[in-house]
């Protein structure tokens, strides 16, 4: 599917595929604020999460990426549960309370979690000096976040922790996807992890059925969301992957935040206060430099292994 080229060049197409990506993956918010209209957080997790599997199963079976996997369904399930559902679950409950756009700014905090992780449990992708220096400005950025734009209502503050939270998931779960998934291909993981997603909230997803007939528009949102923002978005991740390298492919974690942003003003009508411009140039700055630092100290060996674990999306 993807193009051979060299994996330093970042040509037109593939800056073109960064940018229809990230504004994929920014409007993930704006579609889940959309959908907890008439769903509940857990159904809105479960109709994503099937129908992304839907999306993407056919590519994985054609590529037999899923081989293998049958026997590992624990840890599927446990990276599911770290990495998908319990993420996903968080940020839709964090939405209830808060803005989209503060929801994308605050899950771009997973690189600073990653690398803070990175100094107790992987020696690899321990972070330089530098490094540190990009946690310390991201924390920074989270608490101005927390603690001046929505420091004044509780409720908020703890829809904000719970997507905080949802990042720090992200993080444990890259570690986990790179300590038992070697020798697997990328696809057939995120596919298999999305079927396990919506099993595990199929039981809370029957529990908070909806009593009356959802709306139009959050019917759309969700098939949005799960098909394009879930499926079609990983598919176009993997494409840059193989195109520009993992590195270079990451980088539409630093842009994504800035459409969420964009389409919770312009089409929600959110607030764009003074803290959450500042909150969002500063996690921006300090995940880069976060992710920038975690440069082994020597040349790693090459892996045929899952590639690194994709940036954090809604």
């Amino acid at each position: 599917m993807a193009r051979l080229c060299n994996p330093r060049t970042v040509d037109r197409r593939s800056w073109t595929l960064l940018g229809v990506l990230a504004s994929i993956w920014g409007a993930s918010y704006l579609f889940i604020k959309i959908g907890l209209e008439d769903f509940s957080p857990a159904m809105v997790v479960f109709l994503r999460t099937l129908l992304a599997a839907l999306v993407l199963a056919p590519l994985a079976l054609s590529r037999g990426a899923l081989t293998g996997l049958g026997s590992r369904w624990w840890p599927v399930l446990l990276l599911a549960a770290v990495q998908v559902a319990g993420p996903f679950l968080l940020i839709s409950w964090g939405e209830e309370e808060i803005s989209s756009s503060l929801a994308g700014i605050l899950v771009a905090s997973a690189p600073i979690l990653t690398a803070m992780l990175a100094i107790f449990i992987d020696r690899d992708e321990r972070p330089t000096r530098v490094g540190g220096i990009g946690i310390g400005i991201g924390i920074v950025g989270v608490a101005l976040l927390l603690g001046v734009d929505v420091g004044g209502d509780s409720a908020a503050l703890v829809g904000g922790l719970a997507v905080v939270l949802a990042s720090l998931g992200y993080a444990i779960g890259g570690f986990y996807l790179k300590a038992r998934f070697k020798g697997v291909q990328p696809i057939g993981v995120v596919t298999a992890t999305m079927f396990a997603s919506a099993l595990l909230t199929l039981p809370l997803a029957l529990a908070t059925f909806p009593s009356g007939a959802p709306g139009a528009g959050s019917i759309a949102a969700m098939v949005a969301l799960g098909a394009g923002g879930t499926g079609i978005a990983f598919v176009i991740f993997y494409t840059l992957i193989a195109d520009v390298g993992p590195s270079k492919a990451s980088i539409v974690a630093y842009i994504a935040p800035v459409f969420s942003v964009l389409y919770g003003v312009t089409l929600l009508d959110e607030e764009l206060t003074t803290g959450v411009v500042a909150g969002l140039l500063l996690i921006l700055a300090g995940s880069w430099l976060a992710a920038d630092g975690r440069v082994p100290r020597r040349r790693r060996r090459p892996q045929a292994a899952v590639a690194d674990s994709p940036p954090s999306a809604a």
